[in-house]
């Protein structure tokens, strides 16, 4: 199983960082690595996403898990789960704000061949964390 992730200690409350995290002109206006995103960024809602990572093409996701202000769920991938991407965001309270923890996984019977024509996805990782604190510190 392939993964990327991002942890960030965000000093700002969880709603604040939520809200950044399903507002999709806010996602568009930072150094999230996103170029374009359509659809519902809500419980059971349905995501096309463009990213930097791979610019002509779109992603198409499903918010599988919705409950705000605490976790979410993208997940996208191909038929019959031969490869399937689980990106997840997590909050957590701490006692100087919250603690953010964004993890993607790869798996499936094709996830290794998939993953290894994959491009090195940490650094954009690291931007999105480090935009996202950037933002939801700001409105401080």
């Amino acid at each position: 199983m392939k993964y990327f992730e991002v942890r960030r200690a965000i000093n700002a409350p969880a709603d604040r960082i939520w809200a950044i995290l399903t507002d999709k002109a806010a996602l568009l206006a930072g150094d999230f690595a996103i170029l374009k995103i359509e659809g519902d960024i809500g419980a059971g809602g349905k995501v096309k996403l463009w990213s930097e990572a791979d610019p002509k093409r779109a992603f198409p996701l499903k918010v599988a898990v919705f409950e705000a202000p605490r976790e979410m769920l993208w997940t996208g991938g191909m038929p019959f789960g031969l490869f399937k991407g689980e990106r997840r965001f997590r909050l957590t309270p701490n006692q100087h704000g919250t603690d953010f923890h964004m993890r993607e996984e790869f798996t499936g019977p094709m996830a290794g061949l998939i993953t290894k024509s994959m491009p090195d996805l940490q650094p954009l990782f690291d931007r999105f964390g480090d935009a996202l604190k950037t933002k939801a510190e700001e409105q401080v």
